[in-house]
């Protein structure tokens, strides 16, 4: 089953009227999103035990039990880990979301990382004891510049000071929402954890915004996910010999569809750095209107006719389309996936017939037809 398809087996019930399954299907839909953020797919059998809960069928401990029993079985042999993991992860972030609990703190932050990867890391809940370089697509391989592990502790307890220090009365939407995207950012450079920082920080802004009274569209992260990470990675990046500043401009974006339900259009290509003189479609302003209100649309309209491409694929196809005389090797470095894996993604999507090679070996490109 293709990645996208596996949303539509939630569809029939997020269009449900009874708002027990509706929410149990959203709060599925955002955790199965959440893996794209590290490329990783949930399994078959993870879609099917999902919709046992959603229906009432079994409880969350009971999808905990099959989980369990499910990767202990002969069938479930094949299963790549990478797979496992998303399995795992997803359904710890159903039941974090289905609890009205939250923890404003540093032991709240690192409580929230150590459920969410119960059972998938060792050292799950554990702050990093070295520092960390990332290589980032966005950034052509370069990397952000995460706090110093000896100061982790003391940095988190001083955002959240400040944060809990604020006061939000008086402000408009769109200030709080800079306000909101300036905080998360800062929280998530500090980079607490070795892995799953950023599926934790999303777990803990939905937390921290429902803990304000503020409802969020969390399907957000079903499909934007990858966006989400890239919008904090150039929120955090400076290169002054390249013209480059921090900006929270895409992330304000995702954070204006997320809490007020506007319909910006959130592209990855417009946050890589070689676009740095682009702008998002509808630029961040005071008076920006919801794409909807304009056009009439609820939601923004997919062409079926499209393929439909993982988030792995349209990295690759974004690579391809600013720089067409990419190796495999440079698009490797800027993704950090394998050059094994790329392979069979280039194969992919020359079946799709999204992209073909032309030229002679040592003077070809790449030809991006669609996508």
């Amino acid at each position: 089953m293709a990645y996208e398809d596996k949303y539509l087996e939630f569809e029939q019930y997020i269009r449900a009227t009874e708002s027990e399954p509706k929410e149990r299907a959203e709060l599925w839909q955002t955790a199965i999103g959440l893996q794209k953020v590290d490329g990783l797919s949930v399994s078959d059998y993870l879609i099917e035990t999902a919709k046992k809960h959603i229906e009432g069928e079994v409880s969350i401990d009971d999808v905990d039990a099959l989980i369990s029993t499910y990767y202990q079985s002969e069938a479930a042999r094949e299963i790549p880990d990478d797979m496992k993991e998303a399995d795992e992860v997803s359904k710890n972030i159903v039941r974090v979301l289905s609890e009205p609990s939250f923890s404003f703190s540093v032991q709240g932050l690192a409580g929230l990382h150590r459920r969410i990867f119960k059972g998938v890391m060792k050292h799950a809940g554990d702050f990093r004891q070295y520092n960390i370089t990332k290589k980032e697509w966005v950034l052509e391989g370069e990397t952000v510049l995460y706090g110093p592990f000896e100061d982790l502790t003391r940095t988190i307890e001083y955002d959240l000071e400040q944060e809990r220090s604020f006061r939000y009365k008086g402000l408009t939407h769109v200030q709080i929402i800079e306000h909101l995207a300036c905080f998360i950012s800062g929280i998530w450079q500090i980079h607490p954890f070795p892995e799953g920082n950023t599926r934790t920080t999303a777990v803990f802004l939905i937390k921290y915004l429902r803990s304000m009274g503020i409802p969020a569209t969390n399907d957000m992260f079903k499909e934007h996910s990858w966006y989400f990470r890239n919008a904090l990675v150039r929120a955090n990046y400076r290169n002054a010999l390249k013209g480059i500043e921090p900006t929270i401009e895409y992330l304000v974006l995702f954070f204006r569809n997320l809490i007020i339900g506007e319909n910006n259009e959130l592209k990855n290509r417009y946050l890589h750095i070689r676009w740095n003189n682009a702008k998002p479609q509808n630029e961040v302003s005071g008076d920006t209107k919801p794409q909807n209100e304009v056009s009439g649309d609820t939601k923004p309209q997919n062409d079926a006719s499209k393929p439909q491409l993982t988030v792995k694929e349209k990295s690759v196809v974004d690579i391809m389309t600013g720089n067409p005389r990419v190796s495999i090797d440079e698009i490797a470095m800027m993704t950090g996936i394998s050059d094994s894996t790329i392979d069979r993604i280039i194969k992919s999507l020359k079946e799709k017939g999204i992209i073909e090679r032309k030229g002679q070996k040592n003077n070809s490109q790449w030809i991006v037809k669609g996508g």
